[in-house]
């Protein structure tokens, strides 16, 4: 049973949110451990009672497939998991975002502008 465009938009928004609230709140990320079922419910997916729940934290991408976190491979194993009850999320680990700063330069670059060194008014150019 293929899942409706509509199904998959619900799991697709539900999931996201899941995951973007475990990377942001410890005590979130420790409730979909220890009561997967009602973190995911406060996520805003709903499973049966009698289903399976396994979370695969931070999964290796030779385990399945080379694109383990892929939006894709999770809508699969969900429409999996309707057909046998056996429901695995995969959750993959907290992006590390660069927060280095950038200097004059990379600044005016991004910005479109000019960065000149020679005088303040970027008249030279």
């Amino acid at each position: 049973m293929a899942l409706t465009e509509a199904q998959a938009a619900q799991f697709t928004d539900a999931y996201t949110n899941a995951l973007i609230t475990s990377w942001s709140d410890a005590e979130y990320a420790a409730r979909l451990e220890n009561d997967s079922r009602a973190a995911l419910a406060e996520a805003g997916l709903e499973l049966p009672a009698e289903a399976q729940i396994i979370m695969v934290r931070n999964p290796e991408p030779s385990q399945a497939s080379d694109q383990q976190g892929s939006l894709e491979v999770q809508l699969g194993l969900y429409e999996q998991g309707l057909q046998t009850g056996r429901f695995e999320f995969h959750m993959p680990q907290t992006p590390q975002v660069d927060t280095s700063e950038l200097d004059l330069g990379e600044l005016a670059e991004l910005a479109g502008g000019m960065y000149c060194c020679c005088c303040p008014c970027c008249c030279c150019g």
